[in-house]
């Protein structure tokens, strides 16, 4: 490989970053097509349902001729299987493209290297790996749940300089300042879901939207075990999908879905496997410390963020303690420091 084609594949990596909260739950995918050292057509995966990222850049290429001659780079191997769109594979073979660099290869069971097979049946030269570990750091949600069977779970808090996240009996206490407030927001926009347990939507009454950033609304999660929340709380006002997990029973009311865990097993676990089955990706998990720290005493996490406040309370409930010394980020929002850590 040469530095043009990391370039490239930089490239295409870039471009299926666009497809960022829009794409999902399908990967984000993007792809570049050269001819003699130059970029003749690129795209990527924009919309969930829509084109792939391989349709659109070889459709924005002016001359089809070139494509015999020509270079292709995707993040990810292109799949062999019918969706709501034809396989990608096929697609590149009928092109006439003899030449493809795959970033990672594709862990859904349904395509699990029988893209790359196929291209190579047909003639087609195939390279894979090339910035595969940034490929994998993209697509990291996509690949926890096809690898773990679960979603990636991002646990996020803001906590005061002396370590409270609450004043005293849960009094909600503006922290973060207001950039912070925003990328909070953004950060909503690129995952599926967001979840709270049952005091923080009690004492808060979170709406648990994207309301001061572009983008889709996640998915509410929220765990009432005993069915306590009151009707008139922002999470059932019907203008986003809300889930309930609890061991009670109730049905379902439009878009506002009562799920029935049992009280034999670990909660959690439970949670997980369900939200895997209805293909939820990724879950911010907003609070409060109850089950942050549930979360991160049982290891069911992947990255954690830190907002640390200037301010302090002098007292309320604390923050939760995790003990990690490897951080893997770290960076101002404004007045604020955030901590960005992976699990070891």
């Amino acid at each position: 490989m040469t530095d043009f084609d990391a370039l490239m594949m930089r490239r295409a990596l870039d471009l299926a970053r666009l497809g960022t909260g829009y794409a999902r739950p399908n990967p984000l995918v993007g792809c570049v097509v050269t001819h003699e050292g130059r970029i003749i057509g690129e795209g990527w995966h924009r919309q969930y349902g829509g084109p792939h990222a391989e349709v659109n850049a070889l459709a924005a290429v002016a001359d089809p001729r070139l494509l015999a001659e020509s270079r292709v780079y995707v993040t990810l191997e292109p799949c062999s299987h019918f969706g709501k769109t034809p396989p990608c594979a096929d697609l590149l073979i009928a092109k006439g493209v003899r030449d493809v660099v795959v970033c990672n290869l594709d862990p859904n069971p349904l395509v699990a290297g029988r893209g790359i097979a196929r291209l190579r049946e047909a003639g087609v030269t195939v390279e894979t790996g090339l910035l595969e570990a940034e490929g994998r750091w993209l697509n990291r949600r996509f690949f926890t749940f096809q690898e773990k069977q679960r979603p990636y779970i991002v646990l996020k808090w803001a906590e005061t300089a002396d370590g409270y996240l609450a004043g005293p009996y849960f009094q909600p206490v503006r922290i973060s300042g207001e950039i912070a407030h925003l990328a909070t927001h953004q950060w909503r926009t690129e995952e599926q879901a967001i979840l709270v347990g049952t005091r923080t939507a009690l004492h808060d009454n979170p709406r648990l939207n994207a309301r001061n950033w572009p983008g889709q609304d996640p998915i509410r999660i929220v765990i009432d075990k005993n069915l306590s929340l009151p009707p008139s709380h922002h999470l059932f006002d019907a203008q986003q999908p809300t889930l309930v997990y609890t061991y009670r029973s109730r049905p379902t009311q439009g878009n506002l879905g009562y799920i029935t865990l049992s009280e034999a097993d670990d909660l959690f676990p439970q949670l997980l496997a369900n939200l895997h089955q209805r293909n939820v990706q990724s879950v911010l998990v907003e609070g409060g410390p109850t089950v942050l720290s549930s979360l991160l005493r049982d290891g069911l996490w992947d990255e954690m963020r830190v907002i640390r406040s200037p301010r302090t309370l002098g007292g309320g409930i604390p923050a939760p303690r995790h003990g990690l010394s490897g951080l893997h980020e770290q960076f101002r929002l404004g007045e604020d420091e955030v901590f960005v850590y992976l699990k070891p």
